[in-house]
């Protein structure tokens, strides 16, 4: 044990050395001057920039309203299709199905904003693919999770009565995962409405399209306002996503 924890101290100290070797020190000692001289020059926030960004708040919003849903079209048969219980082929569909998920949820929604923004060029577009890319994995992992742990003798009784596999899907499958579904897809729109507000530092629209301008300006007001709005629009977004989870659960 105490070999162990000389081990972890050693490797810790070794990766420290590493993240540090190019690091200069006189800037991070300085550091708190400049922080508070940045938080000086953001006060008083500009409150007459608020009238420009409704527009670009309402881009965020639909870039992650519309991102979730068409995720969450597209993750709902990939689920079913990874699913144990439900796809066509464990050999050969399933390896497929999860090969899509684990792509999605390895790769950050501002780095599929990136290559989209290269591909499709700037704007809204770009954001809402970016945003469905990302929700994919996580809406897939955890509904075909919640797949391969629903109560087979519902499934076996649909069975029983002859019904065809698209019933069964349909009257056995679905209305056990529809809750699972909803929340998941409520929880994962929060998640959406965060990263749909940066999405705009590289070109996808949105809220993130100001805070870049603004930053690259040194607008130290209008950055305080927009980081305002963000905080508000993130608040309202929790609230919402907890009062709905609330009704599901």
């Amino acid at each position: 044990m105490f070999a162990a924890w000389v081990l972890g101290l050693a490797l810790v100290s070794w990766a420290f050395q590493v993240m540090t070797q190019d690091t200069i020190w006189s800037f991070v000692s300085d550091a708190p001057k400049q922080a508070a001289d940045i938080g000086a020059r953001m006060l008083p926030p500009d409150w007459h920039y608020t009238r420009e960004l409704l527009w670009p708040l309402w881009e965020t919003l639909n870039i992650a309203t519309l991102g979730t849903l068409l995720g969450t079209l597209i993750a709902v048969p990939i689920a079913f299709l990874a699913a144990r219980n439900t796809t066509p082929s464990t050999a050969w569909v399933r390896p497929f199905a999860l090969l899509a998920i684990v792509a999605s949820r390895s790769i950050n929604s501002l780095i599929w904003a990136l290559l989209l923004v290269a591909i499709l060029g700037p704007g809204v577009l770009a954001g809402v693919i970016a945003i469905a890319l990302r929700s994919i994995g996580f809406i897939g992992k955890l509904l075909y999770e919640a797949i391969e742990e629903i109560d087979t003798q519902q499934v076996e009784a649909i069975t029983a009565t002859g019904a065809g596999s698209a019933q069964v899907m349909a009257w056995g499958v679905f209305p056990q995962i529809a809750p699972t579904l909803a929340g998941v897809t409520v929880f994962r729109w929060d998640i959406n409405i965060r990263e749909s507000t940066v999405l705009g530092l590289v070109g996808a629209g949105g809220l993130g399209v100001k805070l870049e301008s603004a930053l690259g300006t040194l607008a130290w007001p209008k950055v305080f306002m927009l980081l305002i709005v963000i905080f508000a629009t993130v608040v309202v977004s929790e609230w919402v996503t907890a009062k709905v989870r609330q009704r599901l659960i």
